[in-house]
């Protein structure tokens, strides 16, 4: 593709999502600077870092939407494969942090194929959901082979243990599958089955960090010096900022370390900190925004394809912006969900900017259909 057909698709780019994207990547590098300035001395490495990754996003977002809907389409099952060749061999070869063998480490610098294999997924269920099938209704066989291909990543990701990165895909897999003409029958049955399949695994799958997790969330302050720790100190955060915040750098829950994971898990509390009530409210915004853009971009999607490609990333989008500000709330269990496009990493930001750079080029498809 010439540089000059690449001009000619920015100018197709649904530039409202951009600039939500852009004002959430701010706010990521405010909290990050913020952080950073309370330590003694300050340490700026991990803002440079996340700008970079930034960077690098950016460039990542536009080469996949330059790439036809159509060759994605045809690239499903390889890129399906490819995620569970590194899903399999993380487990055996991969770096373990906190508990979770996920990482691998390449020239120094750490990534997460569980990103990659949430990429792959949403792109091989939209080539499945795709498929001809009964109005209004979804077959048997499509929920099957649906299912089976979500169970296989569910499966080698929740063996990391990473189980919040394990109940991302299922949302996925759930949301695709309702808005493909799912029954209230097939709803009823899978609904049976995961109940079933949860108490299989608080007994046998789910780590005793995992339990406490959730017996937190049930009742933080029944013990808020260990398992209810991080919920509390959470909470205080956010209640601490009132309507304009502390100010950059000068949040006493994150500048003395009360709030854990501060740059990751609980960003959003430091930003309310810091930045309280109005700098949440910003935040909000830019995310309502974004998922407002990706439903046009559903709406105007000229493939079945491409409308269930943008289904799945909406989906995955909204259940990490929901669990992770639910659990800085303490409206929900602490799951190790990051915060998109907000939440300090390399692999996890640079997937974000990859899914929107495929609505992104859903948008182009659908300019490009109409005209």
């Amino acid at each position: 593709m010439t540089l000059r057909s690449y001009f000619r698709q920015l100018r197709d780019f649904d530039w409202l999502m951009v600039a939500a994207m852009l004002l959430l990547s701010a706010f990521s590098l405010a909290a990050l600077y913020g952080i950073a300035s309370g330590k003694e001395p300050p340490d700026y490495l991990n803002l440079f870092k996340q700008l970079f990754f930034i960077f690098v996003g950016l460039l990542v977002m536009v080469v996949v939407a330059s790439i036809s809907v159509q060759r994605i389409s045809q690239s499903a099952l390889v890129g399906y494969v490819l995620g569970v060749v590194l899903l399999v061999a993380v487990l055996i070869f991969g770096r373990t942090l906190s508990g979770t063998t996920g990482w691998f480490t390449v020239f120094g610098a750490s990534f997460q194929p569980v990103e990659l294999g949430k990429l792959a997924l949403i792109v091989m269920l939209a080539r499945v959901f795709s498929e001809p099938s009964a109005p209004g209704a979804l077959r048997l066989r499509t929920l099957a082979v649906s299912g089976a291909l979500t169970g296989m990543y569910f499966i080698l990701t929740v063996l990391q243990p990473d189980l919040g990165s394990a109940l991302l895909l299922l949302l996925c897999w759930a949301g695709m599958a309702v808005v493909a003409g799912m029954s209230r029958r097939q709803a009823g049955i899978i609904l049976v089955a995961v109940i079933l399949g949860a108490a299989l695994a608080w007994t046998t799958l789910l780590q005793n960090y995992q339990r406490d997790r959730i017996m937190s969330f049930l009742n933080p302050s029944a013990d808020p010096y260990f398992r209810g720790y991080q919920v509390q100190q959470s909470i205080i955060a956010v209640g601490s900022g009132q309507l304009f915040g502390r100010g950059l750098g000068l949040g006493s829950q994150s500048q003395l370390k009360f709030i854990p994971a501060a740059q990751t898990d609980f960003i959003f509390a430091v930003i309310a900190e810091e930045l309280g009530f109005f700098g949440a409210m910003l935040v909000m915004t830019a995310y309502a925004v974004l998922f407002v853009r990706l439903a046009a971009i559903i709406r105007r999607a000229s493939t079945a394809f491409g409308g269930y490609l943008v289904t799945g990333i909406s989906v995955v989008m909204f259940s990490q912006v929901t669990i992770n500000i639910g659990m800085n709330l303490g409206v929900l269990p602490v799951t190790g969900i990051g915060l998109p496009l907000l939440s300090y990493g390399g692999s996890y930001l640079v997937t974000t900017f990859a899914l929107l750079g495929l609505a992104q080029g859903v948008a182009i498809a659908s300019v490009k259909y109409r005209t």
